[in-house]
């Protein structure tokens, strides 16, 4: 099957109901997304296909059709906004969930540019953080935000 991963096209031997996580872990080796909980409870397997943020221990990777954006393909020759927030901000305690959280922040600001507080509460309630950092993981996301709409014309 085919699948394109962060702007590279890919040719796969797998199964199609093998979970998208592991297509991208096992036979890609691509590491950002993590093994959390398996039952797309904790968001930290989350990519974004097509756009939208979804959970790739959830979908099977026969399903894709659209392409997908891990972690790995976010920074350019600069790291993305929301990253560079994220290290401003200094939101990462253990860093398990980090690349779940930024990838669900990344959908979040395309969707929605400006974000109220409830807003980013109600889109990020899906990704668990075990340290806490939640007012981090907020303000970062305001600040990524102002980033973006100071990039925009």
């Amino acid at each position: 099957m085919k699948l394109t991963v962060n702007g590279t096209d890919h040719t796969l031997e797998a199964e199609a109901d093998m979970p998208l996580l592991w297509a991208l872990r096992d036979i890609l080796d691509i590491k950002g997304p993590k093994f959390g909980c398996g039952a797309g409870l904790c968001g930290a397997c989350t990519v974004i296909v097509g756009g939208e943020a979804v959970r790739s221990c959830q979908i099977a990777t026969g399903d894709v059709d659209k392409p997908v954006l891990t972690i790995e393909g976010l920074a350019g020759d600069e790291l993305h906004p929301v990253q560079q927030a994220w290290i401003e901000e200094q939101v990462a305690q253990c860093g398990y969930c980090q690349s779940g959280q930024i990838m669900n922040a990344v959908a979040l600001l395309q969707s929605n540019p400006a974000p109220s507080d409830d807003e980013i509460d109600a889109a990020m309630a899906g990704n668990l953080c075990r340290c806490g950092t939640y007012p981090r993981i907020r303000a970062a996301i305001h600040k990524a935000a102002a980033k973006l709409a100071g990039a925009r014309p």
